[in-house]
């Protein structure tokens, strides 16, 4: 019987970096949540947060999430995919390379067959749109030059920075 799961991919749009490629069998506005908490832990608190109008978006959790935590959360405008292009640019990739041509058997073959698209995702195929390196790459370099820690996400006093790099995509 074919299973049908809910995936979450949350993109840095500086380097093009997946943060988090989750799927579950639902996914409710606490459990994304949850998943920024952790990713604000690891790479700092972005200044903006962009989506969709999922309802996994649009519950009273993410609001309250935004408010709590000081980011600004933008909802694409309904119908208009490209206001969130390299989100929709990684769904691309990720339904090509890997959803459209994978059977899942169950919940924990998805997680591993995710996990494993991801490393090659961020960490061996280079973009174009990165000058040919890898996000992983782009990272490095980003912190490297820029003086960004822990990671691309964390502010900088840098205004023009700021307005260019610490945007998540959902």
């Amino acid at each position: 019987a074919s299973r049908r799961f809910r995936i979450l991919a949350v993109n840095d749009d500086c380097c093009r970096e997946n943060l988090c490629l989750m799927a579950d069998t639902s996914i409710s506005g606490t459990r994304v949540a949850r998943e920024l908490d952790a990713l604000v832990r690891i790479y700092g608190k972005p200044a903006s947060i962009v989506s969709d109008n999922g309802t996994e978006f649009t519950s009273r959790a993410i609001p309250k999430w935004a408010n709590d935590k000081d980011v600004d959360w933008h909802y694409i405008d309904p119908g208009k995919p490209q206001q969130n292009a390299f989100i929709e640019s990684f769904n691309g990739s990720l339904r090509d390379d890997l959803l459209n041509e994978e059977m899942f058997d169950n919940l924990d073959d998805a997680r591993r067959k995710l996990a494993l698209w991801r490393y090659d995702y961020n960490n061996v195929r280079p973009h174009s749109s990165l000058s040919n390196q890898t996000p992983a790459e782009a990272r490095r370099t980003l912190e490297q030059f820029e003086g960004s820690a822990p990671g691309a996400l964390a502010q900088n006093t840098d205004q023009e920075y700021e307005n260019q790099t610490c945007r998540l995509s959902l």
